[in-house]
């Protein structure tokens, strides 16, 4: 075999190599951490499709994961996976800032205020093309750095490799909770549940001390869903409003 035929045949390789891993499923597990249960789900921005889902086209909110999951299987595909994504009011409109591929619904709200959103210092998650991070809020809001998707929850778990400073090791309050960390690169996106009510300070530790991820976001405490059908999961309770998640081809055999 020719030496042009050897990088021929190995350019090729790595072309159907790449192509698997963009058609590859979300990888979730069931972990423990100090003896208490989670779920993380691993997405790679460069090889998954992550995005957010706000309005239906009805106009309406998409609500829940079956509703997303009905819209899509109507154009051929499918939600891997997905999580509640943030904060939002009655009306289930995003509390904090919001984009929805590339249109900002709701304005970065920078200043503290009432409940775990108004705890400073807080976060935008945000989803360009190939990487996705947590970003401290006022350095997002100073940067504005061109994000598809975007939205703003509170409080930040992990600044920079350090707890929020607000959380307390002897804290009471537990909850079943939800948020997302990232790398440095923004490369490696995961994606917690708690399976059982944690504090806030033992939810981020498991994105810092266990999943070694340098900025960790909190997403809600009150409403916390799943889907991850590798699991056999799709929890279903009250209405959503932001939700983020992963589609892929239905078929992808």
């Amino acid at each position: 075999m020719t030496s042009t035929a050897r990088i021929t045949l190995a350019a090729l390789g790595l072309v159907v190599g790449l192509g698997s891993a963009a058609q590859a499923d979300v990888a979730c597990t069931e972990r423990t951490f100090d003896g208490l249960r989670y779920t993380a789900c691993d997405v790679d921005p460069r090889a998954h499709d992550l995005r957010l889902f706000l309005d239906a086209p009805s106009g309406d909110k998409f609500g829940q994961f079956s509703t997303i999951e009905a819209m899509l299987a109507a154009e051929g595909r499918t939600l891997s996976f997905a999580m509640n994504g943030g904060m939002y009011h009655a009306d289930r409109a995003p509390v904090g800032h919001y984009i929805e591929d590339g249109q900002e619904i709701m304005r970065v709200i920078p200043n503290a205020g009432p409940g775990n959103f108004g705890l400073l210092p807080n976060g935008v998650f945000c989803i360009r093309d190939g990487r996705a991070d947590v970003i401290e809020t006022l350095r997002y809001d100073t940067a504005r750095p061109d994000c598809r998707h975007a939205t703003q929850s509170g409080p930040m778990l992990v600044i920079d490799g350090e707890l929020h400073p607000r959380f307390l090791e002897n804290g009471t309050s537990r909850y079943i909770r939800n948020g997302v960390g990232t790398s440095e690169d923004g490369t490696r996106v995961v994606f917690v549940i708690s399976d059982q009510p944690v504090t806030f300070h033992e939810f981020g530790r498991i994105f810092r001390d266990d999943l070694n991820l340098p900025q960790a976001l909190f997403f809600d405490g009150s409403v916390s869903r799943l889907h991850a059908p590798q699991l056999n999961r799709s929890d279903f309770g009250r209405w959503l409003g932001p939700i983020v998640g992963v589609v892929a081809p239905l078929d992808r055999e």
